[in-house]
């Protein structure tokens, strides 16, 4: 069966994409619903004055703000209506993993199947609703606090971007559901992937202005453009990476006869954790120089001043401190969604075990083992890749987009894609064996 799937991905070609018509359905489908999502994000938010809040905005733009208005396809920086995004959603969605490691009733729940999953995703649609009210009334309390941004600040203002803000995000989930339902890919993870490549030529464009005007070298900027293609390269390379376990089933006997034992691999992922580390680094290091630009830094004291200048964007203090986090959350974030305790648990359940390692609590041992020498390396690579652009940033200055959080989120959304389209082809054209097969079987019968 295996062989069989490896030769017919071989020979997936453009004629084989044509004749798929449910697949070609989808990919339309993703596009017409990723127009709208970016159509949404040039609609302002009613009752602001959008030149006051560019001007606002530029002096945060190095902040939380920044890495938000990113994520959300520079709806932030339009204020649009789409400005939240869907980080409340992805928020809550990590806030409900983390319960489901404490809290005895919601890991039943997770345990019950597909049931248990609706309910913990109706859960999570419901802290995504109360994060996004939570979040947009601070957004419009900072709004109304002064620089003329707000033509009519009061009471009015802020319910109506409550409801304007949250109704974007709750649309933004539910376009996203649509998406993974009726598409192609992840609905969620296709909507941020759109709205950082819809940045990327701004960004591209601006360094070759520095380059055309001097401001920075020809041969520096060629550099930057081989490292981003070796960065790439090494994500695609790491994302695939994987230690596959050897498991081993028992011979069975079914009546008279006797079967051969099976053997499977279980793949265990260098980089399990995915990009939650860098987005809660990043999340946790910018928020206080962004609270304290919005405050007047004048009255802080000397001290705070001085631990805030050295957390500044691009300083050692504060790469040191994101490269912590980094491997921090990069374990603390795989011991969440791998237990190695359960999966020994299911193998024990169907008859599987590692050879060399006895059932139950030493294959957990061993597979914990293995996790956390793998998760070493998949640390060691998260560092490397978000601290490189943060280097190149604060050394020669080039606003080195292509790099860290984004280039993750990017390349392993493409990935996923491709895989599925891939899917889908192979699928269809399983379907085109059977039906030739059958027909066959039809003629030879007549």
């Amino acid at each position: 069966m295996a062989s069989a799937a490896e030769q017919l991905a071989s020979n997936l070609n453009f004629a084989a994409f044509a004749k798929a018509e449910d697949l070609k359905k989808r990919i339309w489908f993703t596009l017409g619903a990723l127009f709208v999502y970016r159509l949404g994000t040039y609609i302002p938010l009613p009752g602001i004055n959008p030149e006051a809040f560019a001007q606002a905005f530029q002096q945060q733009s190095g902040g939380v703000l920044g890495m938000f208005n990113m994520f959300a396809g520079g709806a932030v920086e339009r204020m649009a209506i789409f400005a939240l995004g869907i980080m409340p959603y992805i928020s809550a969605s990590i806030i409900m993993q983390l319960m489901t490691s404490v809290i005895p009733s919601l890991e039943a729940l997770k345990k019950e199947g597909e049931q248990g999953r609706k309910i913990i995703n109706q859960y999570t649609r419901y802290g995504t609703v109360l994060l996004a009210i939570v979040q947009s009334y601070g957004i419009s309390v900072g709004l109304s606090s002064g620089n003329n941004i707000v033509t009519n600040p009061g009471l009015f203002f802020q319910i109506s971007s409550v409801i304007t803000l949250t109704g974007g995000t709750m649309f933004l989930m539910w376009l996203g559901e649509q998406i993974t339902a009726r598409g192609i890919g992840n609905g969620i993870s296709l909507i941020i992937f759109a709205g950082i490549v819809a940045g990327m030529p701004a960004a591209i464009s601006g360094t070759l202005e520095l380059s055309r005007t001097g401001a920075l070298s020809t041969g520096l900027v060629l550099a930057i453009m081989i490292l981003a293609v070796v960065v790439i390269a090494l994500i695609v390379f790491v994302e695939r990476a994987q230690r596959r376990l050897l498991i081993q089933y028992p011979k069975r006997q079914v009546g008279n006869r006797m079967f051969q034992g099976d053997t499977s691999h279980l793949p265990l992922k260098l980089n399990t954790s995915g990009v939650i580390p860098p987005i809660f680094a990043s999340s946790l290091l910018l928020l206080p120089a962004t609270l304290a630009g919005f405050s007047n830094t004048q009255n802080l004291p000397s001290w705070a001043a001085s631990v805030l200048s050295a957390l500044g964007h691009g300083q050692p203090l504060y790469m040191l401190f994101y490269g912590a986090m980094i491997a921090f959350f990069t374990f603390f974030y795989t011991a969440i969604v791998f237990n190695p305790k359960d999966t020994a648990d299911q193998l024990k359940k169907h008859s599987g075990f590692i050879p060399g390692y006895r059932p139950g609590e030493r294959t957990a041992e061993y597979i914990d083992y293995v996790l956390t020498r793998i998760t070493v390396v998949g640390a060691i690579y998260l560092v490397a890749v978000c601290l490189l652009p943060e280097y190149l940033i604060a050394a020669t200055g080039v606003p080195f987009y292509l790099g860290g959080t984004s280039l993750l989120i990017v390349v392993s959304v493409t990935l996923d894609t491709i895989a599925q389209i891939q899917g889908h082809l192979i699928a269809h054209q399983y379907e085109g064996l059977i039906k030739k097969s059958k027909l066959r079987g039809g003629k030879r019968g007549k």
